[in-house]
């Protein structure tokens, strides 16, 4: 199992949207190093749920990954905000994947705090210039993080 963080703004998907939907569709991402991972991505692997672009950015809590990588349907949508013109049927560079929620922290881990913590001085969202929406996350950062909450 590998371990994820991916980031979500909760106006769009929070994680306590999640947690009421149960299992949804992951798909919007637009960077090509973030899809390459969401592509490497496997059932059963975790990823911390990422709070971005909102008052208080943090990890806010853990899902699951329920399906292997499949075309973004959302590129082809025209009413979509990640709608891309150059994509079609037969050639969409995009990539979506199903997830399920699995626990919402009591408190958001925000990113300040995270920013502190010696254990996890190398992941790459603490980093400067960092703004993948989609990273991979260490076992030893995993576990370092799941102790914060």
């Amino acid at each position: 199992m590998a371990y994820w963080l991916m980031k979500s703004e909760p106006d769009e998907l929070s994680i306590q949207d999640l947690a009421a939907l149960g299992e949804t569709r992951w798909d919007g991402v637009r960077n090509y190093q973030a899809r390459n991972f969401i592509r490497s991505m496997a059932v059963g692997d975790a990823f911390f749920f990422y709070h971005s672009s909102c008052p208080e950015p943090g990890i806010a809590g853990i899902a699951r990954i329920t399906s292997t990588a499949y075309p973004d349907p959302t590129a082809l949508d025209p009413e979509s905000h990640y709608f891309d013109a150059k994509a079609n049927a037969e050639k969409n560079p995009w990539s979506a994947i199903d997830v399920i929620h699995v626990e919402t922290f009591t408190k958001v881990l925000g990113l300040g705090y995270l920013k502190q913590q010696l254990a996890l001085a190398e992941l790459p969202l603490v980093q400067k210039g960092s703004r993948l929406s989609v990273m991979p996350v260490t076992a030893e950062q995993w576990s370092a993080v799941l102790a914060l909450r």
